[in-house]
């Protein structure tokens, strides 16, 4: 379903379908990484008592808020509501920050703890970890480059025109929240 005819032209379908394939791309790579994680668990090495930190579970509720509060943005401007989608893409931004630091935190945290990801002090459990929040990481610096960009061209209001950015960014930003939700899921219950 579209609300808006330039949706439906052949070259947003065929961007739409990049998108798809990217994502695609991604789940494999961490599926993937999460493959080789569960064969590692055999390990004589693997650490059995890791706990994941505070810090996780709170990055985990908050990237899910901010899929909320992006989902909200695009209700907006399909809405044409203009202070609407502003107001909920700077809350989103604002989630994906919060995110960011949560997740320093919980790495800190981490080797506050003694556990550490590089170096003679660090484990396999504590390197797989580190490659896989890192991993994720990297791509959510590139979903708030995105956010940043959504909201500038909105301000611009490109998208009255042409929502196909948007539509791109909130389908990346919720894969994002997906990814992440997968990940503290898997590591949760397969320490």
């Amino acid at each position: 379903m579209s609300f808006h005819p330039s949706l439906l032209t052949p070259q947003a379908k065929a961007k739409k379908m990049m998108l798809w394939f990217s994502m695609i791309s991604m789940t494999m790579m961490f599926a993937g990484l999460t493959s080789a994680y569960v064969v590692s668990k055999a390990r004589p090495d693997w650490l059995i008592d890791f706990a994941l930190p505070a810090a996780f579970h709170l990055s985990t509720l908050v990237i899910l808020v901010s899929s909320f509060t992006f989902w909200m943005a695009f209700k907006m401007l399909k809405a044409d509501n203009a202070k609407g989608v502003t107001l909920y893409t700077l809350i989103t931004l604002a989630l994906a920050v919060v995110f960011s630091i949560s997740q320093w935190v919980g790495f800190s945290s981490i080797v506050a703890d003694g556990y550490y990801f590089t170096g003679a002090e660090s484990t396999v459990t504590t390197s797989f970890l580190y490659v896989l929040v890192i991993t994720h990481f990297a791509h959510l610096i590139g979903g708030i480059i995105v956010l940043l960009v959504v909201l500038v061209r909105h301000l611009k209001e490109v998208y009255q025109s042409k929502p196909l950015g948007f539509v791109l960014a909130h389908t990346f930003w919720h894969f994002l929240g997906f990814l992440w939700l997968y990940l503290f899921v898997f590591l949760f219950f397969l320490r």
